[in-house]
């Protein structure tokens, strides 16, 4: 399998969390680790609305949700939107070398930080994370904004 084809294979699975998250009332942001060979190591969605918890982000609850792991090196970090930077810092404190964003239009986030570390960063600009976030977006600002968006 070519390698864009896994990628956008890992990047359905985030998608389908960043839609549980929307379905449950919360910022439409997924995310999930994967080995290398392709393999789901963990999945998980933005619950900060839903936890009420504001560093439940889509990276963080995957993270979590993956337990205690030997290394981090080897694994890809794969979500719908760029990372912040609360998110870029998971993964440069945990070496994950490998990040797939579905999309950077709505945030780029610490895209180039994150480059200029070493960590492979490939954006796949993908439309269906860009409409998915930009609905969240214009039907609910005030969410947006709470912190990433501009007020």
């Amino acid at each position: 399998m070519e390698q864009n084809e896994l990628f956008r294979q890992m990047l359905a699975v985030a998608l389908e969390e960043a839609r549980r998250g929307r379905a449950e009332g919360g910022i439409p942001i997924g995310a999930a680790l994967f080995n290398k060979d392709g393999s789901l190591v963990s999945r998980g969605h933005n619950r900060r609305v839903q936890q009420g918890d504001p560093s439940l982000h889509g990276e963080t609850d995957a993270f979590r949700n993956a337990g205690r792991q030997r290394t981090y090196r080897n694994l890809i970090m794969v979500t719908t939107l760029a990372p912040c930077w609360y998110c870029s810092g998971l993964v440069r404190q945990f070496h994950i070398d490998t990040v797939i964003v579905g999309e950077s239009r709505t945030f780029s986030g610490g895209v180039d930080w994150l480059r200029e570390n070493g960590v492979m960063v490939v954006d796949l600009d993908d439309v269906e994370c860009q409409k998915l976030l930009a609905s969240f977006i214009a039907e609910h600002p005030e969410i947006w904004n709470e912190d990433i968006g501009e007020e």
